[in-house]
């Protein structure tokens, strides 16, 4: 027999089941925001690698450039200090040829020389920008960690106490009962029991059949209504409501498939009365 105590019990269980879910998604979405900075970093860490790889490739480039300008150097230089040992005219245009040539590359690997030096300082201002900002997230990311660690476990020991709560409350009752209605407090978003006025249940205003509503008054055992999975309980309407309490419009719960039937065989009815008629009138 389902007793008062007992719908008091799930009551209590339902205030409690909710707040346990709730805590539960708590901690399953705390992780997320640590995931978005965890991203963050990985995102600051490849610009990093990448923006070193270009610095080496701008340095390797830099060092190519002062070897070709050593050797420009060297070939000028050299060609100056020939110039006085020639003793023909085309001997002097060939050494100054390649004075002017060489003077030329010089120019150009020297103008090439200071963008590329240019290019380093500026890449190696941005790895050191970068660097600050990878530490900082670094730590940012720790404190929110530990942060997280702590929110996390304060809501476990939370669910924890929730839990004797609720092993205390359902020590006496059907066990597979309570894992249902669980699971309608989750669906139904924490209303697991609802009243039935008359025939109508309070949960999802359905009307529910005669002798179903009997069962529930009678109160036997836990009943579930067949529309909303609610627990249901008996209340009597307060004077002033209307009693919803209807015989003549409601059945067994087997009487809605037949319902349902007898409304197919009516409009097979008119379907083919319709017909009837129209072929008369050709």
């Amino acid at each position: 027999m389902v007793t008062g105590n007992d719908l008091d019990k799930l009551r209590s269980l339902q205030k409690i089941i909710y707040e346990k879910i709730g805590l539960k998604k708590d901690i399953q979405e705390i992780p997320k925001l640590l995931n978005t900075d965890e991203e963050v970093l990985l995102r600051l860490k490849k610009n990093f690698i990448d923006k070193n790889q270009e610095y080496e490739k701008a340095k390797a480039e830099e060092a190519d450039l002062r070897n070709r300008l050593a050797e420009a150097e060297l070939t000028r230089e050299k060609s100056e200090k020939n110039m006085d040992a020639i003793s023909t005219q085309r001997e002097y245009e060939a050494l100054d040829k390649e004075i002017r040539d060489a003077s030329e590359k010089e120019q150009v690997f020297r103008k090439d020389l200071q963008s590329k030096e240019r290019v380093l300082g500026e890449l190696d201002e941005q790895i050191k920008q970068q660097t600050a900002l990878i530490e900082q997230k670094e730590n940012e990311l720790e404190e929110r960690r530990k942060k997280i660690e702590a929110e996390t476990a304060e809501k476990q020991k939370q669910i924890d106490a929730l839990s004797e709560q609720e092993n205390e409350l359902t020590e006496n009752l059907d066990k597979e009962t309570v894992f249902k209605f669980g699971r309608i407090i989750e669906n139904k978003k924490g209303i697991g029991i609802v009243a039935i006025k008359g025939n109508v249940c309070m949960g999802c205003h359905m009307i529910l059949p005669v002798q179903f509503a009997n069962e529930v008054r009678i109160g036997e055992n836990f009943v579930f209504c067949p529309y909303c999975s609610r627990i249901l309980f008996y209340e009597e309407a307060a004077d002033g409501e209307e009693d919803f309490f209807n015989t003549e419009d409601t059945g067994a719960l087997s009487d809605l498939d037949e319902m349902e039937e007898d409304e197919d065989e009516d409009d097979a009815y008119e379907e083919d009365e319709e017909k009837a008629n129209a072929d008369y009138e050709e």
